[in-house]
């Protein structure tokens, strides 16, 4: 007679902490990594891409995540702004966004840059979807006009739309030619590595924020 007694009230009890921890049903946390050759893994071996290596590090710092590469060599703010929709499916749980490199190398208006841009977060805060940005810098051949007009680009988008910002995707990894492949601008293994330990704890900070919706 006790045990059935105590069945329902045991059953209730369990049936209540699962209705009090519904975070639980959204691990693995879903990121998106929405960019161009420098997260797409350019010329690297399969694993040495970004996202695989945010991923292996996030994990050993003990996140339940899955980051989907999103990144296409080659692309514009404008090709991303295109495929943003496609890119990002329903359900993501965040996405750290990264593209300006070729537009900077191609001269492309910070304005027409910045406008992209805002026109991608919007899209995917419009979706309920939190926005990491990662910085560029604007290469030393453009000049310092077109410098001065799109470095401020990435600083301004994340206080107009209060969302983090990295500063500088390449910091650590420009410039030094150890850490880049022969055409001395996309990251080889070592830099990815360099990218991914710089970069780390500001994507910690994004990710905790994510679990405190």
């Amino acid at each position: 007679m006790r045990l059935k007694a105590t069945a329902p009230i045991v059953f209730t009890f369990l049936a209540a902490l699962v209705a009090a921890s519904p975070s639980k049903a959204r691990e693995p946390l879903e990121l998106v990594v929405l960019g161009d050759s420098l997260v797409a893994g350019y010329e690297l071996g399969a694993g040495e891409d970004y996202p695989a290596r945010l991923e292996a590090a996030l994990t050993d710092a003990g996140y339940d995540v899955v980051i989907a590469n999103a990144g296409v060599s080659g692309d514009t703010t404008s090709g991303g702004l295109a495929r943003v929709d496609w890119s990002v499916p329903d359900g993501t749980d965040g996405v750290i966004l990264e593209l300006g490199a070729n537009d900077a190398l191609r001269g492309i208006a910070p304005q027409d840059v910045k406008s992209n841009l805002s026109a991608i977060i919007e899209s995917l805060q419009g979706r309920d979807i939190p926005v990491m940005l990662m910085g560029m810098m604007a290469p030393p051949n453009m000049g310092s006009d077109y410098a001065e007009a799109f470095n401020p680009i990435y600083g301004a988008l994340a206080a107009e739309f209060d969302v983090p910002l990295y500063p500088f995707i390449l910091d650590g990894v420009a410039a030094n030619a150890e850490l880049q492949l022969a055409d001395g601008m996309h990251p080889n293994a070592g830099g990815v590595e360099v990218m991914v330990e710089n970069s780390l704890p500001s994507v910690e900070a994004f990710i905790d924020t994510i679990g405190e919706e």
